[in-house]
């Protein structure tokens, strides 16, 4: 199919539905926490993801092999994968949703950020560098302007920017490796099957695999499981292949917003000055990082 050149009125709602299913994530992520290990649960939904993609990818016939030279970035990208999610499910083990959105949906500054050295092409203009310095500067006061709350630790959203660096690390290797002529759906069954048993691997060194499970914990990792790593990321890959990349990267800052509303509004988390300083400081960031470029 070919790619629209604009943001049509089923694209919008889509990508805005897909940035609340972002938000939602990291609200059903805090809830499984406390039935299961975040390591253990991370695993569960690696290893449940690559069967849902793998099956899928022989209904519809998609072949598994891979170019010559690309299993070496492969393997790196599935422990990029893997080390993006351990910083994830943990750092909301240990924050509130409300600011690990904050953090964590800043993988575009730093995404920018690197294409900028290492993607041929990709600079830094003068209007993404203001948007970078803006989005810096909220993820400083989203780590110092840190208010009472008990529910929050500075170890916690120190792994949620960690979490964000692997995605944004990950996402570099695809656009500027030999996996760029990978299909997504490779790349993401990939991801998903090498991160499996090093996540898996690594829960048992993190306490107890359990912590008393109850029914809403596994309907969680189901929905984990079937909604957001198999249909929600192929739904995305999808829209890439018919809108332009810059376009679809422009609802970007909505995740952030999306994720502080759900963290108050379904978990009570309390919203201060300093998060809602900092968010509006990362979305006017990802705003200016994210326009395209003026035609000449």
């Amino acid at each position: 199919m070919a790619q629209k050149p604009q943001i049509d009125a089923f694209g919008a709602i889509s990508l805005t539905a897909f940035a609340v299913l972002l938000a939602f994530n990291q609200v059903i992520i805090k809830v499984v926490n406390e039935g299961l290990q975040p390591i253990f649960f991370a695993g569960l939904r690696s290893l449940g993801g690559a069967i849902v993609i793998f099956a899928w990818m022989r209904l519809r016939g998609i072949a598994l092999t891979l170019p010559k030279g690309t299993i070496g970035p492969g393997l790196l990208m599935g422990v990029l994968f893997t080390v993006e999610f351990v910083c994830l499910f943990v750092a909301l083990d240990l924050t509130s949703v409300t600011r690990s959105s904050v953090i964590f949906y800043t993988m575009p500054m730093w995404m920018a950020l690197g294409a900028h050295f290492f993607i041929e092409g990709d600079r830094l203009t003068p209007l993404k560098s203001v948007g970078l310095i803006l989005a810096f500067i909220g993820v400083v006061v989203a780590l110092t302007l840190r208010g009472d709350s008990s529910e929050t630790s500075l170890l916690g959203d120190l792994l949620a920017l960690m979490g964000a660096l692997g995605w944004a690390g990950l996402a570099l290797l695809a656009r500027g490796s030999k996996l760029r002529e990978v299909r997504p759906e490779v790349q993401l069954l990939w991801q998903l099957a090498i991160s499996a048993p090093l996540l898996l691997l690594a829960a048992l060194f993190f306490g107890p695999l359990l912590r008393g499970p109850e029914w809403i914990h596994w309907a969680g990792l189901g929905f984990q499981i079937v909604v957001i790593v198999s249909a929600g990321f192929l739904f995305w890959l999808w829209l890439l292949s018919i809108y332009q990349p810059s376009s679809v990267a422009a609802f970007s800052f909505l995740s952030p917003v999306f994720g502080v509303l759900l963290g108050w509004l379904v978990l009570g988390e309390e919203v201060g000055f300093g998060i809602v300083l900092a968010l509006l400081l990362v979305c006017a960031g990802l705003v200016l990082i994210n326009r395209p470029a003026r035609a000449a």
